[in-house]
């Protein structure tokens, strides 16, 4: 188990990648906490990574907004009670509000500025000192193939996806030298509940450009989350790995 022990944070878990990492990295030996905004559903994500194997302390619910520093803070103090350390924090919470350009409102820009760029800001602040403290921690990010290459009417969305890049770019560097790794991972379409609300013809276009000719699948992205949060990373800082099927060749 390459995660034996380690505690891990992971926003966004109450479904999609952020749950199929927090049973991934259970799986590898870990101590989840399994942290998103509604209750309800934390606890059945929580329940979700027992059925899969779990001791029954090695998963933490944890109610967090993202875009309330309070939240995040007293997450952290909870954690820290009951493990006693952080080695790792999955920065997946994320939301997307579309719209072009010209019509893009300022609460929807606002909005996912707030959940996609501070919040990932403010979670890493909140645990990076401990991790200095320890001498050694990972921090990964969920940056997007969007990040790299932009989407029609995301405006928004894009640029905090690239952002999170630069924050990992920026923090390999003054975290490194304290044994503190940041790593970006860039999924491409992954097949997730906010992908099967687009029209049939409009995915066929999108599968167009995907060499495998196929969405990803959350445990894809998990896997290499959970990889890169293990020892076996140890040389692994600043990277941007995309994982996307080779959608942007």
């Amino acid at each position: 188990m390459r995660l034996r022990d380690k505690v891990a944070i992971i926003t966004g878990a109450a479904s999609g990648i952020g749950l199929a990492t927090a049973i991934r990295f259970a799986s590898e030996g870990a101590r989840v906490v399994v942290a998103d905004i509604d209750p309800q559903r934390v606890a059945a994500a929580c329940e979700d990574v027992r059925t899969s194997g779990a001791a029954a302390d090695a998963v933490f619910a944890a109610s967090l907004d993202v875009t309330r520093r309070d939240t995040i803070d007293a997450m952290v103090t909870q954690v820290k009670s009951r493990y006693g350390r952080i080695d790792c924090l999955v920065n997946n919470a994320g939301v997307t509000m579309d719209g072009r350009l010209q019509k893009m409102t300022s609460d929807q820009f606002d909005r996912v500025i707030a959940v996609n760029l501070k919040g990932v800001f403010d979670c890493t602040q909140a645990v990076v000192g401990t991790m200095v403290e320890q001498g050694g921690g990972v921090i990964l990010n969920a940056s997007s193939v969007v990040g790299l290459y932009g989407n029609f009417g995301q405006s928004n969305y894009a640029a905090t996806k690239a952002g999170v890049i630069g924050f990992t770019k920026t923090w390999a560097r003054e975290l490194g030298p304290k044994g503190v790794r940041a790593v970006a991972v860039c999924p491409g379409f992954i097949d997730t509940p906010i992908l099967r609300s687009i029209p049939t013809p409009v995915m066929d276009k999108l599968l167009e450009k995907v060499p495998l000719g196929r969405l990803g699948k959350a445990e894809e992205i998990a896997a290499v989350y959970a990889f890169l949060a293990s020892d076996d990373a140890a040389y692994i800082n600043g990277a941007v790995i995309e994982v996307s099927g080779g959608i942007s060749l």
